[in-house]
């Protein structure tokens, strides 16, 4: 699903999300190891989303804490009934399941070849294995482990169109989460909220107005 029929200028870049687009989404791997581990499903994202903006999980995504501290401040902040949750053993799962989409590499191959910028943005923790070599997929390869903010700040989305120097409105933003596509849509960019691969990539094309596969 998206917003391109808003559009109202050019498009210049495309600016992708990793986890979920352009690499296998975490979901299903957190969804095995709450199974692996008999924790009931949903419990492990309830409490990464409970912590708030200064729970571990943003914490540790915003390089503030390494895997390690993140173990300990996720275990002491939790408070709900049920197995102890791993933390390291839960980032080395979603790290481990998080695999390169052969048909998003190459549309970012295309995109670029077409002279339009192609860059990535994405919520991360510092050596997170899954980044290794993408960065060279792309123009700009923005992480909030690096940047200290993170996807909803819409300080991320200015600051990917100013690395970019374009306008908000010549950008369009793919997403599979779609609170990180409010704040982007609110600044102009042009979004598109990527429930299944392919649909993301068929959503793209029509925006371009070239084939990316």
């Amino acid at each position: 699903m998206s917003d391109l029929l808003t559009l109202s200028s050019p498009p210049l870049a495309v600016l992708f999300d990793l986890g979920g687009v352009v690499l296998d989404s975490p979901f299903p791997a957190i969804a095995r190891f709450e199974k692996q581990r008999g924790i009931a499903p949903g419990v492990i994202v309830r409490a990464i989303a409970n912590g708030g903006e200064h729970g571990a999980f943003q914490r540790l995504e915003r390089g503030e804490l390494d895997v390690q501290s993140f173990a300990k401040v996720f275990k002491a902040e939790r408070t709900a009934p049920g197995p102890e949750i791993d933390g390291i053993g839960l980032i080395a799962a979603i790290g481990a399941a998080m695999k390169p989409r052969p048909a998003y590499l190459e549309a970012i191959r295309r995109i670029r070849a077409r002279g339009l910028l192609a860059a990535a943005l994405t919520n991360n923790w510092k050596d997170e294995p899954s980044m290794d070599g993408l960065s060279s997929h792309f123009d700009i390869f923005l992480e909030s482990s690096q940047l200290g903010m993170r996807k909803p700040d819409p300080r991320v989305y200015q600051h990917a169109c100013e690395r970019l120097a374009v306008s908000s409105r010549e950008v369009i933003f793919l997403d599979d989460i779609g609170s990180n596509l409010k704040p982007a849509r609110e600044l102009g960019m042009h979004t598109i909220f990527v429930t299944d691969p392919d649909q993301g990539i068929d959503d793209l094309q029509v925006a371009l107005g070239f084939d990316l596969k």
